[in-house]
């Protein structure tokens, strides 16, 4: 009897330790996520927003009043690119801006080669450094939009004169073709990321990462999956070619997949799916739910 006793309490001893210390671990975990909510990157470096083919800035709102409804930014522009390579801002920056936000719109949006994408997000950059003197810059694409990116680096990126790329986020690249229209047939990927057949595109972008300031740029890869490997119009091992072209070149890599019907390729832009790991990226900004932004894929670091 007072060995069942015994036992007994020591049974209710254990049970009070651990609703202790799952109690003490939870509140302390609480803590941790409501500091974070209110600890995020705020600095004057504007975050540069590239749309795709055939589109205008429109197309980057979303994601732009995302971050902003999230609190992260009060300040957007939009930088306007005549065919020429003209930059017209329209809005303005105050100087104690927080985050801003540099939505491009290209006139010529169907016609642009991959090079003059290149030499039109040099002249946003330009435009930028020239008016506001800005020395770090972020990246954010969707389609297209990431060749002004890769081909901005390819011929600028070892410019030491220009502002610093600090991160970038691509969505729904097609970096080794679209579906349908260059794409090489059954193409894999090997261990290390190198596509089985290549696009000559893809073949000309082989040297990109010695374009890359060594370990410099962290770079957010986002690409949706319908459900048969790709959003409709281009295969993630399209998308995730990218990773080959980087590899041992930028700080980090992080690949995250987009599932379902958000998957689609023209949604990618204008889903909260992709809106809150695109803030947490580049911001450190932790969305609140009462913004009814969400996410859900699968986040990987890669190298």
């Amino acid at each position: 009897m007072i060995k069942k006793t015994f036992f007994g309490i020591l049974a209710m001893l254990a049970l009070v330790c651990a609703g202790s210390w799952y109690f003490i671990h939870q509140n302390q975990a609480q803590a941790v996520k409501a500091e974070a909510r209110k600890t995020y990157i705020q600095s004057s470096r504007p975050t540069i927003f590239f749309h795709g083919w055939g589109s205008s800035s429109r197309a980057e709102r979303h994601m732009a009043n995302a971050a902003k409804n999230a609190g992260v930014t009060q300040t957007i522009i939009e930088a306007k690119v005549a065919e020429d390579g003209t930059v017209t801002l329209k809005g303005t920056i105050p100087k104690d801006a927080v985050n801003p936000i540099v939505l491009v719109n290209f006139d010529n949006n169907r016609g642009a080669s991959t090079q003059d994408q290149g030499n039109y997000a040099y002249a946003v950059v330009k435009a930028l450094q020239d008016t506001y003197g800005i020395k770090e810059m972020n990246m954010v694409a969707h389609s297209y939009g990431n060749m002004a990116i890769v081909y901005y680096m390819f011929q600028h990126g070892s410019d030491t004169s220009l502002p610093k790329l600090v991160k970038q986020v691509d969505i729904a690249g097609h970096f080794n073709g679209i579906i349908g229209i260059n794409e090489p047939e059954n193409i894999t990927l090997d261990d290390e990321g190198k596509p089985s057949s290549m696009t000559e595109s893809y073949q000309e972008l082989l040297s990109l990462g010695n374009h890359y300031p060594q370990g410099q740029v962290e770079v957010l890869n986002i690409y949706g999956n319908t459900g048969k490997g790709s959003d409709d119009r281009v295969t993630n091992l399209s998308s995730q070619s990218l990773g080959y072209l980087l590899k041992g070149h930028v700080k980090s890599y992080q690949e995250k997949e987009i599932t379902g019907p958000d998957g689609q390729h023209s949604k990618l832009h204008e889903t909260a799916l992709v809106d809150e790991p695109m803030i947490v990226f580049l911001w450190g900004k932790w969305v609140d739910k009462n913004t009814k932004i969400s996410s859900r894929g699968c986040l990987l670091e890669i190298f």
